[in-house]
């Protein structure tokens, strides 16, 4: 029988039938023919969503740092969910509307470049990120897809990468200024995507 509906519709209509069975002997024969309660098995959890979607996602953050001189930068970078290939996209201590949209468009065309066919991209909700670079995302077919709020573990992946990246490196390097912070950037994403020893 293939059923498309919960145990209590099927308790319901064998009852209609004349059929006399317990709630829980339906239930009991559902599971053990594999079958979950119908909602559970409509519904696509975010894990599903991340699971299926791997090679077509991608996930960006903006991490806060200060220098020496007490100036705070901004750094914005982005990482493939499948091959957790990371790339910085630049530092700036004013993430304009023009910089961060500037930014997107240097991703894409260096997705284009590498062969990557990205559809996703997640973000949260912070307020750098503007209409403009979305309708840059949509022009070369990349969906935004928001987190919900105080949910970091929608963007995991990401947020993963941002504290190891606080760990390894920020934490332990004295940043002089902007230019000696994009060359620190440098060489750690150098190291993370060709000499880590989890790449998948």
């Amino acid at each position: 029988m293939d059923v498309v509906f919960g145990r209590c519709r099927v308790h319901g209509e064998l009852t209609t039938l004349g059929i006399k069975v317990a709630p829980s002997t339906v239930w009991e024969i559902l599971k053990q023919a594999g079958l979950d309660p119908a909602p559970e098995r409509a519904a696509t959890t975010w894990a599903d969503f991340l699971r299926s979607q791997a090679d077509a996602l991608l996930a960006c953050d903006f991490i806060e740092t200060i220098t020496l001189s007490g100036q705070r930068q901004y750094v914005l970078a982005v990482i493939e969910h499948a091959t957790r290939r990371v790339r910085v996209l630049g530092t700036t201590a004013h993430p304009s509307a023009n910089w961060v949209t500037q930014a997107i468009r240097n991703l894409v065309m260096d997705l284009d470049d590498a062969g990557c066919r990205a559809r996703f991209l997640i973000r949260d909700r912070d307020g750098k990120f503007r209409a403009l670079m979305e309708e840059v995302l949509a022009e070369a077919g990349i969906t935004t897809v928001l987190t919900d709020i105080r949910m970091a573990r929608m963007n995991s992946i990401m947020e993963r990468w941002v504290q190891s990246c606080r760990h390894a490196l920020l934490d332990r390097c004295l940043v002089w200024n902007e230019r000696h912070l994009r060359h620190a950037l440098r060489e750690y994403e150098r190291f993370y995507n060709q000499h880590r020893a989890h790449q998948p």
